[in-house]
């Protein structure tokens, strides 16, 4: 049974052909308002979600199909002790497919060694959010023509952002990428994902505590925000809050045609006065996660029809 738990489960063909069935719905969504039908998406999110939840959801109506929902680990039987696999097994039992939100790392890995439907890893703690890079991947694309030949900026909480340690595996199947690491000490990015990813793989790399010096060289900027329900320490959380605030008079040392992003919510990070600026990109890329959704769930669920047809 074939499922998405990190976005290298997905080959760079694979990441292609899901931008072109994106951009696809996006010009002809009449075209797939009934490519679910009959079918059902539970959505399990053990951690508070918005744009995730809401976009999933969304994603499989839009298909035609329906939605089942737990929005709340607290509200369900995990809160009598159940584990992730037998849950993961139960659901079977009821969707077609599942989506899950869990604040362990690895527990996504878990729940799809049990099901008998595709599992979509929609965030497992501080490991990897391979959906919101689909979304990343479509915005980059779409939103600058190209997804090589790149200098992007990482901002802000690279230690415990998912959101980052995805989005760096992705990109590095690309070629003449460079990033630019922008963090306090305190926040880097693991040494896991900068040996196993970034000098594995070659990529150019510069790691740097100054926003502003690093802003003129970008042609994406990803903000991040510090993410409070990471943090053992509070004096810690608030100390490190606010390190970076992009504002409008900051965006004035930025390329034109740089490009910010943000998997949200935002909290300071990102000024409202720059939301107007046409290089801010975070509603639209919110918007693009909703149909590499879609575009994801159709695939897992014609790969799960092919693999049925071949036991006949």
């Amino acid at each position: 049974m074939r499922s998405v738990i990190d976005i290298t489960d997905l080959s760079k063909e694979e990441l292609a052909s899901l931008m072109e069935t994106a951009n696809d719905i996006m010009k002809d969504p009449g075209k797939y308002a009934h490519a679910c039908a009959g079918r059902k998406l539970a959505t399990l999110f053990f951690e508070p979600s918005t744009r995730t939840r809401m976009s999933f959801e969304a994603a499989m109506y839009e298909l035609g199909g329906s939605v089942i929902s737990m929005t709340d680990g607290a509200t369900s039987s995990a809160a009598k002790g159940e584990s992730v696999s037998d849950t993961a097994k139960i659901v079977s039992c009821y969707a077609d497919i599942i989506a899950m939100r869990h604040p362990k790392e690895g527990a996504a890995l878990v729940a799809a060694n049990a099901a008998s439907v595709p599992v979509i890893n929609a965030g497992d703690g501080g490991h990897c959010h391979p959906t919101q890079t689909l979304a990343d991947l479509l915005t980059i694309s779409r939103e600058k023509g190209r997804l090589c030949d790149l200098t992007v900026g990482l901002c802000g909480d690279l230690k415990f952002g998912r959101t980052v340690h995805s989005l760096i595996n992705a990109l590095s199947r690309y070629e003449n990428i460079r990033l630019v690491l922008i963090s306090p000490e305190e926040l880097r990015l693991p040494d896991y994902v900068y040996n196993d990813v970034i000098v594995k793989n070659g990529m150019k790399c510069v790691q740097t505590p100054d926003l502003m010096w690093a802003l003129p060289q970008l042609d994406v900027l990803y903000m991040t925000r510090v993410q409070r329900e990471r943090f053992f320490n509070e004096e810690e959380y608030l100390r490190l809050k606010d390190s970076y605030i992009l504002t409008k008079e900051k965006l004035n040392h930025a390329r034109p045609d740089m490009i910010v992003m943000h998997p949200l919510p935002r909290v300071n990070e990102i000024s409202v006065s720059v939301d107007d600026d046409p290089r801010a990109c975070y509603f639209r890329q919110a918007l693009y996660g909703k149909y590499m959704r879609e575009a994801l769930i159709l695939m897992l669920l014609s790969e799960c029809e092919k693999n049925d047809a071949k036991t006949y």
